[in-house]
């Protein structure tokens, strides 16, 4: 996964003094995995010298000449799926976070496509599938389609089935199954604000209305309580992941809009708010260790 190693978004979610970017970069290199097969042909042979040039571009930045390359190796050998992998790491690393240009849809639908070949080949290669979960989910916001965050998270959860005991597809679901749910609450509250005339306004921080409540507990409580069940899940394996506790805070915010009565989401607020205090802990305690050399 790519817990983050993130840009900010251009609008973040701000709870006490905790900022949290809402996305990761198109561009967060996963994992590149050995492939340690000697070269049996001269295709073969060309294929991994040529590979080895583009890796040397695509470190020193210079992604045309890395493409170019990895190109080239692909077609030399297309069993290769090293070449595959960089070349889709390369082409993700074109995309600008957040922006709906075709150029970078475009750039975005070719990574996709490598990652989807390398999985060709290596079924289980967790580097594709999390590029995947990865593309998708920045692709996915600008603009809004919800249908690709469920695509996206379902390779998170491919990614689980695979190695359970990994903390970061856990955090990923988690966040997604936020993002889906906040998205839904502000819409909720915007479309109720639009039609208020002489009733008050809700504001962000206000309980919903009854009516409202049951509309949001009815199609977004099971969301919820799973990116809640999942973040949970991730803290379990990794008991310092403040990432995953800024994100769960968010999530007993979003549940908190879905009780029935006012000390059920009083308790609610207070789990998140105790969450804030943590996370502000860890990192302080982070700060405060001394630096390796």
């Amino acid at each position: 996964m790519f817990p983050f190693r993130r840009t900010a978004l251009p609008a973040s979610i701000r709870v006490g003094l905790m900022t949290v970017p809402l996305v990761l970069p198109c561009g967060s290199a996963p994992r590149l995995l050995a492939q340690d097969a000697a070269p049996k042909t001269e295709e073969q042979r060309q294929a991994r010298e040529v590979l080895d040039k583009g890796v040397q571009d695509f470190k020193n930045g210079q992604y045309a000449a890395a493409i170019a390359e990895f190109e080239r190796s692909k077609e030399l050998n297309p069993q290769f799926w090293n070449a595959r992998l960089y070349l889709a790491t390369a082409y993700a690393a074109q995309c600008i976070p957040g922006a709906p240009s075709k150029a970078n849809r475009e750039w975005g639908r070719k990574a996709v496509e490598e990652f989807r070949g390398v999985l060709e080949i290596e079924l289980e290669n967790l580097s594709a599938i999390d590029g995947i979960g990865s593309v998708l989910f920045q692709t996915a916001g600008t603009p809004y389609d919800s249908e690709k965050f469920q695509e996206s998270k379902s390779f998170f959860e491919k990614h689980i089935q695979i190695r359970p005991n990994d903390p970061d597809p856990y955090y990923w679901v988690g966040v997604i199954d936020w993002t889906l749910s906040f998205r839904a609450n502000s819409e909720l509250r915007a479309r109720y604000n639009k039609r208020a005339v002489s009733r008050q306004h809700v504001r962000d921080e206000d309980p919903l209305p009854a009516d409202l409540r049951r509309e949001y507990l009815r199609e977004y409580g099971s969301i919820i309580d799973g990116g809640i069940a999942s973040l949970e899940h991730a803290i379990e394996l990794r008991p310092d992941y403040d990432d995953a506790m800024a994100y769960l805070n968010l999530l007993y915010r979003r549940k908190a809009d879905t009780a029935s009565y006012q000390d059920e989401r009083d308790g609610l607020v207070k789990m998140a708010d105790d969450l804030v205090d943590k996370v502000k802990e860890i990192k302080t305690r982070r700060t405060e260790q001394p630096t390796r050399p």
